[in-house]
């Protein structure tokens, strides 16, 4: 399985559904970086945790049609939720961090501005983040590339965890951790700073919110 080459693609119903196009950046990907013709096996990915195995069988000029042949559960995919909540960091710092936390293996990256946090944030980086997710998630071999978000506001942020069972907030404020984290179990989410840190208020708005400090 990991010799196929893997793709993004919109909600598959299979076995109802046993043909899938793949079109726009996927498709660019998949005609002028990774030489994808007609006869290639495939992996396509919906999002749903399924795999699905296909043969190319018509390339065109804007898209490609592949003929699904299988599906599986994809194994790479943690069992426990993870969330990561960040600070925006200044040039393509925030980039790296979603690269890394799709390859450890977080369900989801939370992108926030916060009282000391500089950088700036738009729809086009979101999308950008978005699409460095999704190729991290491919080149790890996950079956989904975590959900990236973004908040202007450091409280919306914070309340988007409210329904994980364990919230963890590193500061500097903390002067010891509030939690074991070695005997953490469940569902989690974890907030870290910009190169700012946060403010004393910000530290006591989380905590309560039911984040434990680190």
């Amino acid at each position: 399985m990991s010799g196929r080459k893997r793709f993004f693609i919109d909600k598959l119903d299979y076995p109802e559904q046993t043909e899938a196009t793949l079109d726009g950046e996927e498709f660019i990907h998949a005609k002028t970086v990774q030489r994808v013709e007609e006869g290639a096996e495939i992996c396509l990915l919906d999002g749903s945790g399924r795999e699905y195995t296909a043969i190319v069988v018509k390339v065109d000029k804007r898209s490609l049609t592949a003929h699904i042949t299988g599906a599986y559960d994809g194994e790479k995919e943690p069992k426990t939720r993870i969330y990561l909540l960040c600070g925006a960091l200044k040039g393509d710092k925030t980039e790296l961090v979603v690269q890394k936390a799709t390859e450890l293996g977080v369900s989801a990256v939370g992108v926030f501005n916060s009282e000391y946090c500089s950088a700036f944030m738009n729809q086009n980086k979101l999308e950008r983040l978005k699409k460095v997710a999704r190729e991290a998630a491919k080149q790890c071999m996950r079956s989904r590339a975590p959900e990236v978000v973004y908040f202007g506001d450091f409280k919306e942020a914070i309340k988007s965890a409210k329904d994980y069972e364990n919230k963890l907030f590193a500061c500097e404020f903390a002067d010891k951790s509030d939690a074991d984290i070695s005997k953490i179990s469940g569902s989690t989410a974890l907030v870290v700073g910009s190169e700012g840190g946060f403010s004393e208020g910000e530290f006591a708005f989380a905590q309560n919110e039911g984040f434990a400090g680190l």
